[in-house]
């Protein structure tokens, strides 16, 4: 590495330190050429008041030049902008000194020094910066700035901190040119920031137009989603390309860089401005406790460890039966942990973190670990939650999320745990599908270990949707966009709720502590989601058009598949109409329609003998005859495995 290349990867105070001296050299020579000149003699102040005089010119100078932004102007790129803030701050920097040459009452100061030095040290501070530039440039060529030509025209929609940061860096990269800020805020319109004119929204489709706007980049703060959606809704109708910055605590520098702009995700579509939640919730039964999440590889699974972790349980005891996902966690717990060291957090940073590879439909590993490891809470998130593979595969679907349920369960009451909370689904209300009707089944088996409360106390809540999960439609969308095309739609009218991956978990987690026990919590999720709308969105905002009978020069075709096996045109969240409110605005609970245990267990039985048989007719019979609202979409397709080849799990009652 060369030492312009070195230089140019400096901090930017190493650098701006570098000018600093520079400047404050160039200025003393400057005033020291305008005496010479002047005196026409090689000049030497004659006393030590006139040395300090002469002192505070480069001292004024470099804090003039620091007040009007000239560090922070990028050497290699100073153009003509550039050179009219030198010659400004060299003027104002030498007014100053004549009013101290003034005010400071020492006699036999020729008064056309101070014209001198001004023009002195306006050459010397614009010829070291252009030398620098050319010297950084031909010894790093790779760093040479893009043509004024070559630069993509950008709109920065929002004139806040975090849009002047990100102004401050498009302007260091110079593949940029930022032609306007758009911003909602009426007491920024027609303000000039940086050199660029703030707008109101209204104007953005002629600023579009005429500057031949390539990307439009949202630099509003991600806390106010609300703002963020009624920006996007207005830009779909552009082709543009729209990018956006993470939270800015989650940019690792803390300061924003080009680097960190990115597509637009479906939380800045969907996503909702958070709820402060309520700490001694959320403390409440986990900090120095032992707690267990099974199916913790899961995207549930893992961002409640992630959130448990940093409550400051005494022990995290993740439980997964697929080995990657375990493997994948437990890397980000430890991650985690030690950010959490670093930052002086005792609580997290000193968990216990325990990985247990096996699946829950083992008793005794299940049985051993509680034991093991007292564990005194479980999130019970392990579940087949696919719908159309469950629907292919019904027996291993029940088999998993319905008698893994009940194995956990049953151990958590014999063992005395204290909390037992399952993570449940819309799609156990009314379901049409074996994964909706093995959730309510599982629900059941909650509500009736609760009637006869033996100290442990069950919970379920239930939600739709979490946005970017493992089996979102979001992902598929994103990956058939970037292929170019089709997306494909199962139906253009189906609809479905979305709620962020760690508001949920946030959210699970308070409605857990709430739980006196048989209740089911419903957590409130905001607006429904045309699917086919989606789509569109994320086309349009990509900077692509739609291509259908009215556009057909588009670029993604969206195809309609048909409803998946077992699908619905629209999911509920209640089973009866008594939801009533908590504490928490977004949380709710309602008591439904439960089976006692013993006539649960009878239930089970004969349903666990379907699955022994393979008797898909019997094991439809059954689910209508104990789930209530359970009508199947359509035919149940053939089982992975044959009859004779069908080897289901060890019974699980007792």
């Amino acid at each position: 590495m060369n030492l312009a290349v070195w230089l140019i990867e400096r901090h930017r105070w190493f650098k701006r330190t570098l000018l600093i001296v520079n400047d404050f050299a160039m200025l003393a020579i400057a005033l020291w050429g305008a005496y010479s000149l002047r005196l026409s003699q090689f000049y030497v102040p004659e006393t030590w008041e006139v040395f300090l005089l002469m002192l505070a010119a480069p001292v004024v100078g470099v804090l003039v030049f620091y007040w009007r932004g000239l560090y922070k102007l990028v050497t290699r790129f100073i153009g003509p902008e550039g050179t009219t803030q030198i010659y400004a701050a060299v003027f104002i920097a030498a007014v100053l000194w004549a009013l101290i040459v003034l005010m400071s009452g020492i006699k036999g100061q020729p008064r056309s020094v101070v014209v001198i030095y001004a023009l002195i040290a306006a050459g010397l501070i614009r010829l070291s910066r252009q030398w620098a530039a050319s010297s950084l440039l031909k010894a790093a060529p790779q760093f040479k700035p893009i043509r004024s030509d070559q630069r993509k025209n950008v709109i920065i929609y929002g004139a806040g901190p975090i849009g002047i940061q990100l102004l401050r860096a498009l302007n260091e990269t110079g593949g940029y040119r930022p032609v306007a800020f758009i911003d909602s805020n009426t007491s920024l319109a027609g303000q000039v920031v940086h050199g660029v004119k703030v707008l109101r929204p209204e104007k953005i489709g002629k600023v579009i137009a005429d500057e031949s706007v390539d990307e439009v980049l949202l630099a509003t703060p991600s806390a106010l989603r609300g703002e963020r959606r009624v920006a996007l809704k207005a830009l779909e109708a552009f082709p543009v390309t729209v990018k956006t910055l993470p939270a800015l605590e989650e940019i690792a520098s803390g300061r924003v860089e080009v680097s960190d702009l990115r597509p637009i995700d479906v939380e800045d579509l969907l996503g909702r401005d958070p709820v402060a939640p309520d700490l001694e919730l959320l403390t409440a039964q986990v900090h120095g406790k032992a707690v267990m999440i099974t199916g913790a590889g899961g995207s549930i699974g893992s961002e409640l460890s992630r959130q448990l972790l940093r409550l400051g349980p005494k022990t995290l005891v993740l439980f997964d039966v697929s080995e990657a996902a375990l493997y994948e966690i437990s890397l980000e717990i430890e991650d985690i942990q030690r950010r959490l060291q670093k930052e002086g957090d005792g609580a997290g940073a000193v968990t216990t973190v325990m990985q247990i590879l096996g699946s829950v439909l083992d008793r005794k590993l299940v049985t051993r670990t509680i034991e093991t490891y007292g564990v005194e809470v479980i999130y019970h998130a392990a579940a087949y939650k696919h719908v159309p593979i469950v629907e292919l595969n019904p027996f291993a679907g029940l088999q998993n999320n319905t008698f893994g349920t009940l194995v956990v369960a049953e151990a958590a009451k014999e063992l005395g745990v204290e909390r037992f909370v399952l993570i449940s689904s819309d799609k156990a209300v009314r379901p049409t599908n074996i994964m909706g009707a093995s959730k309510r089944l599982a629900e059941l088996i909650l509500q009736a270990l609760a009637v006869d409360n033996g100290g442990t106390i069950f919970t379920m809540v239930r939600f739709g949707n979490v946005l970017d999960s493992s089996g979102s439609v979001v992902r598929l969308f994103r990956n058939q966009i970037r292929a170019g095309g089709p997306v494909t739609v199962t139906h253009p009218e189906v609809i479905r709720y979305f709620m962020s991956i760690p508001e949920a978990a946030q959210l699970v987690i308070q409605a857990g502590a709430m739980a006196a026990g048989g209740e089911v919590f419903v957590l409130e999720m905001g607006i429904p989601v045309k699917i086919d709308d989606l789509a569109r969105t994320m086309i349009r905002l990509s900077g692509l058009d739609v291509r259908d009978e009215g556009h057909p020069d588009g670029d993604v075709d969206i195809e309609y598949v048909g409803l998946r096996p077992g699908e619905k045109l629209f999911e509920e969240l209640l089973i009866g109409e008594n939801a009533t409110g908590t504490n928490h605005p977004r949380i709710f609970k309602t008591s439904e329609p439960i089976l006692p245990y013993e006539e649960l267990l009878a239930a089970l039985e004969r349903v666990e003998d379907a699955i022994q048989q393979v008797d898909i007719a019997e094991l439809q019979d059954m689910l209508r005859t104990t789930v209530e609202g359970y009508v199947p979409a359509g035919a149940v397709h053939a089982v992975a495995a044959g009859k004779d080849e069908w080897q289901p799990a060890s019974r699980t009652l007792h």
